[in-house]
């Protein structure tokens, strides 16, 4: 793979001169490449959020993530320690049937909810499970607009129009715009639109980082483009090809600590 993405989240897309437009076809294969994509095999991520509110303090939230794939797409589980104590245990699970399940292990009695896909992961913090599950790829209404260049990299620009029943639970969006790497099958940016055609969130991937042999995203900035507050998600440590036993991801079992490594690499901030 090539060198990441360099961190200049800022710059504005440049067109690729084009005779014609774009092929339909060719957005087909790239995007069912793209659904296949990922880090291989199974693997754990610890990271830091740091908050960036556009007024008060900064703040870091540490977490751990738990990563695999099985028939229905790719599958994830999240953990936050909450300040009143316990952990905020969430279970992500992509594709065309995205579904997300949480678990507060502090609360009296504990349960695992279904969790709407724009609820904030944890609370004030701006970021939700729609921005880690991407659902918007598996949507079938799309068009591949044209090529561009994001931060030096050439992407791949679609447009993403929601299922009558989303559009009918979420009426305040009108879809996504997503810039896909051409070479590394990860998402440069990404743009949630408003009903009045308004970028409502973005999704910025600063940079990647090479961790035995395979590059995996670094850091990535989440922006509320209408508060303008920020989250920037940042790797801290990983271990690839870590066998995770089945019960890591079944929503049943959340109440179950997942098991964690005891060298994980460390990534260089």
């Amino acid at each position: 793979m090539h060198a990441g993405p360099p961190s200049n989240p800022a710059s504005p897309p440049s067109e690729y001169l084009q005779l014609g437009g774009p092929s339909q076809e060719e957005g087909r294969r790239v995007l069912e490449v793209f659904r296949r994509a990922g880090i291989p095999g199974e693997y754990y991520l610890e990271f830091d959020l740091r908050i960036m509110p556009r007024r008060g303090e900064e703040r870091d939230v540490p977490g751990r993530l738990w990563g695999g794939r099985h028939g229905d797409g790719a599958v994830t589980r999240v953990a936050f320690s909450l300040p009143s104590g316990g952990e905020r245990r969430l279970l992500l699970q992509n594709g065309e049937d995205a579904r997300v399940w949480c678990r507060d292990t502090a609360d009296a009695s504990p349960v695992t909810r279904m969790v709407d896909a724009f609820e904030p992961l944890m609370p004030g913090v701006e970021l939700s499970a729609f921005d880690l599950l991407m659902p918007y790829l598996y949507w079938t209404d799309w068009k591949l607009e044209r090529l561009a260049r994001v931060r030096s990299r050439p992407t791949h620009v679609f447009l993403f129009r929601p299922p009558a029943a989303w559009a009918a639970q979420h009426p305040e969006t009108r879809g996504v715009r997503a810039y896909l790497d051409t070479q590394f099958n990860v998402p440069v940016q990404t743009e949630l639109i408003g009903d009045q055609g308004q970028v409502l969130r973005t999704l910025s991937l600063v940079d990647l980082v090479k961790v035995s042999d395979q590059y995996i995203p670094k850091s990535v900035d989440f922006r509320n483009d209408v508060t303008r507050d920020k989250v920037r998600f940042q790797v801290t440590a990983a271990s690839l090809n870590y066998p995770l036993p089945a019960a890591v991801f079944d929503p049943e079992q959340l109440s179950l600590a997942a098991p964690i490594p005891l060298r994980p690499t460390p990534v260089i901030p």
